[in-house]
């Protein structure tokens, strides 16, 4: 329990962004205008995993004073991708038909989660070349 309490007060926002995605995701879809906007939904996709993914980063480097990448890897990388595959088999077998899982939405989440990952990199680079 003190260790969830010690997450919980490290990663408010990231915990935050991924409620937020969990509900989103279960949620039936409405009509908008930009429904006839091609693969608006990948696009919605990896937006919403690669601001989650920063966030996670972000709040990282915000608690941390050395980088651990091994850790970073698992935490803002592994666990978003493994989540987002878990969303979608739940959107598949557990939403009796509102929602559907499709692969594509899994490969977007994760490519959201890699390019955060990237940028994280970078920023550890650059910190370090200071």
């Amino acid at each position: 329990m003190k260790h969830l309490a010690h997450f919980v007060k490290k990663y408010p926002l990231s915990l935050i962004c991924v409620a937020i995605i969990w509900v989103l995701c279960l949620m039936p879809v409405p009509e908008t205008p930009l429904s006839n906007v091609k693969l608006i939904d990948k696009w919605t996709h990896i937006i919403m995993y690669a601001g989650t993914c920063s966030i996670i980063f972000i709040e990282y480097m915000r608690t941390h004073t050395t980088v651990n990448m091994k850790k970073v890897v698992l935490l803002g990388w592994l666990a978003p991708s493994l989540m987002s595959g878990i969303i979608e088999l739940v959107q598949a077998y557990c939403t009796n038909g509102m929602r559907s899982g499709e692969w594509l939405d899994f490969v977007a989440n994760t490519s959201g989660a890699t390019l955060a990952l990237c940028g994280c990199i970078a920023w550890v680079w650059y910190r370090s070349k200071r």
